[in-house]
């Protein structure tokens, strides 16, 4: 193509809405050349063929980032950082300006003047997205939100041209699926009196008669480095876990989400290995942090969630809240040791060198000598342990009785 080709670049997957997109960006915005970036963040192999099969169909030439690395090292940022959302660990709102950040890449390399996604303008993705894009030069362009496009009317409208394109390949739900989680969502699942049939979860299995299993996690400062004793990477970890915490039901959450936009929506999520990391690195922040380091932990972790949800990592804020995440977590060094059962994840042991405790002073079969520390010296703090709301209690008894007579 010439150098003066007007170019952009297509958040493409292949399913139904990026599909329609491919026309209607040379249509109705006038571009002489649509290029897709698919950018594997953990998803099954079967979704890069059926990108790759829809592209060549259409004409496209389709670019695939591999940033698995770069978006489990965010993971593993948001474990340090206990991040969850409303109940749920962060999946795609993380992997959202991951992708943006390599489709922009890309657009620059290949002298693209905009960069297009296929989100509408009811969800959370159109925000990740053009939060990273709209600080670049180029134009965003967002065809299903501005044409106001139903998917009657994009299934209507492929069929017409003949597009390459079913409906989108994962049946009558709305799935997506990266290394960290795998959300379900749509069709009867959007009545919130539905029950889940469980042919709707692919990661995690019903754990009725499995044995429990027992799984340690090393930490250094802060982020999980083994499995079982044996050093792993971070890519290699998640899915490891997945796969052993998914095989006993582990990571399962139903909700109703509250998005960005003020809507309610029932969600399904499967998230095995994010569980398991959470849950460990939560256990040893209690051993090894004091109780003010933890009280105050957790505003700073709710508001690193709250940038995480919205796909503004990137922010200044975050870089603060980091400073304080990364200081208390140079002790968050140790091992958990927790159980897989029955559905669920609990901590079932903890060392580390760091622990702020002392188990002959929390012991009832010893005394303590750490300190000088003994249970006489307790007395004086019972004593005035309530001892303003006694008085203040026993001055409107009086006052009450004054009044009275």
């Amino acid at each position: 193509m010439p150098e003066d080709t007007n170019r952009v670049a297509l958040a493409f997957s292949g399913g139904l809405d990026t599909t329609v997109c491919v026309p209607l960006l040379k249509e109705e915005y006038g571009y002489d050349e649509v290029i897709g970036v698919t950018v594997d963040v953990g998803q099954p192999a079967k979704e890069f063929d059926e990108a790759e099969e829809t592209a060549e169909a259409l004409d496209v030439k389709n670019f695939v980032v591999d940033a698995r690395e770069d978006f489990a090292d965010l993971c593993l940022r948001s474990v340090k950082a206990n991040a969850t959302y409303q109940g749920y660990p962060l999946g795609t709102a993380l992997a959202r300006p991951v992708i943006a950040n390599a489709i922009l890449d890309v657009a620059r390399e290949q002298d693209c003047t905009a960069l297009a996604h296929g989100c509408t303008g009811k969800g959370n993705d159109q925000l990740r997205f053009e939060a990273v894009w709209r600080n670049s030069e180029m134009e965003v362009i967002a065809p299903v939100r501005e044409l106001g496009l139903t998917r009657e009317w994009e299934s209507e409208y492929a069929a017409e041209r003949g597009l390459p394109v079913e409906g989108g390949s994962e049946g009558r739900y709305s799935i997506d699926t990266n290394l960290w989680s795998r959300s379900i969502e749509g069709s009867e699942l959007e009545n919130p009196a539905t029950i889940p049939e469980d042919d709707i979860y692919d990661w995690t299995q019903n754990p009725s008669g499995k044995t429990a299993e027992l799984v340690e996690i090393e930490f250094e400062h802060g982020e999980p480095v083994s499995l079982d004793g044996e050093a792993i990477e971070p890519v290699e970890l998640i899915e490891t876990l997945n796969e052993r915490a998914g095989a006993h039901g582990v990571g399962r959450t139903d909700m109703m989400e509250d998005r960005m936009l003020g809507l309610k929506v029932r969600e399904n999520y499967e998230h095995p290995a994010a569980t398991v990391l959470l849950t460990a690195h939560e256990a040893l922040e209690q051993l090894v942090l004091t109780q003010e380091e933890r009280q105050f932990k957790k505003q700073i972790d709710q508001q690193w969630a709250q940038k995480g949800y919205q796909g503004l990592i990137d922010a200044p804020i975050v870089d603060a809240l980091e400073g304080f995440i990364d200081s208390t977590g140079e002790r968050v060094t140790g091992s958990v040791t927790v159980k897989l059962e029955g559905g669920h994840c609990r901590p079932v042991a903890r060392e580390s060198d760091y622990a702020v405790y002392s188990q002959s002073a929390a012991s009832f079969d010893e005394e303590d000598v750490t300190g000088g520390i003994t249970q006489e010296d307790a007395t004086g703090v019972a004593k005035y342990h309530g001892f303003q709301s006694r008085l203040a209690n026993r001055a409107m008894d009086n006052a009450r009785k004054k009044n009275s007579e």
